[in-house]
């Protein structure tokens, strides 16, 4: 019996897999991989007589009796995922068909390309006495959300916010987060395809402008979209600096060197 490895691609530019990822693709009988959001570009590191197949016209049972058939057969098999297996994906929907016919299972984390936006962008998803928190979401569309999931709930915690899978809402989101309290100039950060060679786009503005900005852009999938009060924290003329860099700090690797600064 062979096994399948579930494999997370990155968010689009093949250099951002993991070693393990391409060391795996390297040493693979067959890979399947999502050909509508993983670049063909990974399958340069495939071996000779590697079968590789594209999966975006195949339904989930399709999916399932390809990757069995090859691990029945004694082979390595991976499926090949974009950005992080673990995210907006069916991977227990397939580990369950796997786990029926006892076929080992093994799972390989990918970059989320809600990193590589804000990579791409240089922006911080956190910030001291700023926000602690980040909240990875999608807005309600044709998979509804569990209940306390609404998108008014989640932007009612005023944290970063990073919408996946919901370009095609931001009127949706834009009433949400007025309604939440957050005001019309907040920004707003959109990238579609993070990381793609050449494709690549970045989309600045604030919540009242950002829909006709990526109308205008013609941004209307594969768009990550962030809200955060982080965002812009690069031009900011001051910020309240980390505690774990700070002189006045000590931790078990560094004592402090001064001593803090006392208000009048």
């Amino acid at each position: 019996m062979g096994k399948v490895w579930f494999v997370g691609a990155g968010p689009g530019d093949p250099d951002l897999i993991t070693v393990k990822g391409r060391r795996l693709i390297e040493q693979a009988d067959a890979i399947l991989y999502a050909g509508s959001l993983v670049s063909d570009a990974a399958m340069q590191w495939c071996k000779p007589g590697c079968e590789v197949a594209d999966s975006k016209a195949m339904a989930l049972e399709e999916i399932n009796q390809w990757l069995i058939e090859r691990a029945c057969a004694g082979k390595t098999v991976i499926r090949l995922q974009t950005g992080d297996p673990g995210l907006y994906g069916a991977l227990i929907e397939m580990v369950q068909a796997l786990d029926k016919e006892q076929i080992e299972v093994e799972v390989v984390p990918g970059v989320s390309s809600a990193m590589a936006s804000a990579a791409a962008a240089v922006e911080s998803l956190t910030l001291p006495e700023v926000t602690q928190t980040v909240i990875l979401s999608r807005v309600e569309g044709r998979t509804p959300m569990p209940e306390g999931e609404e998108i008014e709930a989640l932007l009612a915690h005023h944290c970063t916010v990073c919408l996946f899978l919901s370009i095609t809402l931001l009127k949706k989101i834009q009433q949400a987060a007025q309604a939440a309290g957050w005001s019309p100039e907040s920004p707003v950060l959109v990238v579609q395809k993070a990381s793609w060679p050449g494709e690549q786009k970045i989309v600045r503005g604030t919540l009242s402008d950002i829909r006709e900005r990526c109308i205008a852009e013609k941004v209307t999938s594969q768009a990550m979209i962030i809200l955060s009060p982080t965002l812009g924290a690069r031009e900011w003329p001051e910020l309240k600096k980390s505690k774990l860099y700070d002189e006045t700090f000590s931790h078990r690797f560094r004592k402090a060197s001064a001593k803090p600064e006392v208000s009048a």
